[in-house]
């Protein structure tokens, strides 16, 4: 084997079953006549798991029973060998937080600290697909908010809650440096005050967005379903979209100054978010309100909006079949008017929003999941890495956002053909009433 070719001196093999719970400490030279080294017991503890090992917090005195099953020589069916080198600690297994400063440690919930420190090379692939999402994203969202200000033709009461979508994206990914500088260190490196920062930023992109979403489901509720009633007007969304943050603004706050709730360091210890480990009252009341208010609530509204949309589409088409099959002609619908033009514009930016929901979904679920396994479920599914993957899924939702818009929202597309025509966007503009007359007229 590598491992023992790499280090010949006598290799001391240790037999266990998977239910072996003992601890077995190592000795560098069992038998002292094989060696007059000083050192000859000097003993490492592990735990002895099927095909794992990790370091424990302190030295363990082996049994006769267990040092019975130390031998010498060398079985390629044995799941653990350990050298003489690792076991006078020439071969070092770090632990998770190993290049952590102590108080920073503190803060860290001691199940993380049962872990050993991950590869390094994740911590590098991490922080370059975070270097790249931090670019997609700031650019992209950038040109959204830069498109739906700047166009007059956008700048209508129901676009400034796509404006605050993007805007609160790019919050998110404003946050980005710090964890990419701590990948590259391998832990972090900005304290306390980093990790509140850092976590802070990411629940009010988080619960702000799922308000934010819940807003534009009813908006295209009044558009679609209610189209005879008035829409809502300027002063009305700024309203909301306050009423969006007004509503984060709790759950952000409490756990950064203590109230109910904490911010602490999680996964690699390069990242930050509310406590969901700890097992006490406070922390399992805060995941479940913090669960229900932030996700099931906003959730709901969403999904009630959109089925209202969704069953009025259905309900209007089935009427208009009906109606045209009773006058024997194919559509009802005059083509090209200017009823239809706006009519399937709405139902097109309905789609984008539905996207968005569906990506919010996917990108916010896995965070749910995770916390709530943390504070109620078998947490011993939960190793650093996958603690990670939740944030991978937030970040690369935020890189897709712009391009939902780019695809089929249609007066933003328009703007972004006259304004980027490199970008290989065409979109038709749609034809007034009065040109289509005039063309029906000189056709007849």
């Amino acid at each position: 084997m590598p491992f023992a070719q790499s280090y010949p001196r006598p290799l001391l093999r240790c037999t266990c079953t998977a239910s072996d719970a003992a601890f077995i400490a190592v000795a560098e030279q069992t038998y002292t006549s094989m060696t007059t080294m000083s050192d000859s017991i000097f003993l490492l503890p592990y735990r002895v798991r099927v095909g794992t090992m990790s370091t424990l917090a302190g030295p363990h005195v082996p049994t006769a029973a267990q040092l019975a099953n130390v031998t010498d020589g060398l079985d390629a069916a044995s799941p653990l060998f350990l050298s003489g080198a690792v076991a006078s600690g020439r071969y070092e297994v770090k632990m998770l937080g190993w290049n952590t400063p102590p108080e920073y440690m503190d803060y860290v919930n001691p199940y993380w600290k049962t872990f050993e420190a991950p590869n390094p090379f994740l911590h590098y692939m991490l922080g370059v697909f975070y270097t790249f999402f931090m670019f997609a994203a700031l650019c992209g969202n950038g040109v959204v908010l830069w498109v739906f200000t700047s166009a007059k033709s956008l700048r209508t009461p129901s676009n400034m809650f796509v404006v605050n979508l993007a805007l609160l994206d790019f919050i998110m990914m404003l946050k980005t440096p710090v964890f990419i500088v701590n990948s590259f260190n391998e832990g972090p490196i900005w304290g306390k005050f980093g990790c509140d920062i850092f976590a802070l930023m990411g629940s009010y992109s988080g619960i702000c967005g799922a308000m934010t979403n819940a807003a534009i489901a009813y908006d295209r509720y009044k558009t679609i379903a209610k189209p005879f009633e008035p829409k809502i007007k300027s002063g009305t969304a700024f309203l909301i979209v306050l009423g969006t943050w007004a509503y984060a603004t709790p759950w952000c706050l409490m756990p950064l100054f203590g109230i109910w709730g904490r911010f602490v360091p999680e996964g690699f210890l390069t990242t930050c978010s509310f406590d969901y480990l700890t097992e006490d009252e406070n922390t399992r009341t805060f995941v479940a309100a913090i669960f229900f208010f932030s996700y099931i609530v906003p959730g709901f509204f969403i999904v009630f909006f959109y089925s209202q949309i969704f069953s009025h589409v259905r309900a209007h088409e089935k009427a208009m079949r009906a109606q045209a099959k009773k006058m024997n002609v194919d559509n009802l619908r005059s083509v090209g008017s200017k009823e239809d033009q706006e009519k399937s514009a709405e139902i097109r930016i309905a789609k984008v929003c539905m996207g968005l929901f569906f990506m919010f979904l996917v990108a916010w679920t896995p965070y749910a999941v995770v916390a709530l396994i943390g504070a109620f479920g078998n947490r011993s599914v939960l190793t650093p890495l996958v603690s990670m993957l939740p944030a991978l899924a937030c970040k690369s939702m935020a890189c897709i956002d712009p391009w939902v818009y780019a695809i089929n929202h249609p007066r933003y597309r328009l703007e972004l053909q006259k304004r980027m025509p490199w970008f290989c966007i065409h979109e038709d503009k749609p034809q007034d009433t009065a040109s289509q007359a005039s063309n029906n007229t000189e056709k007849a």
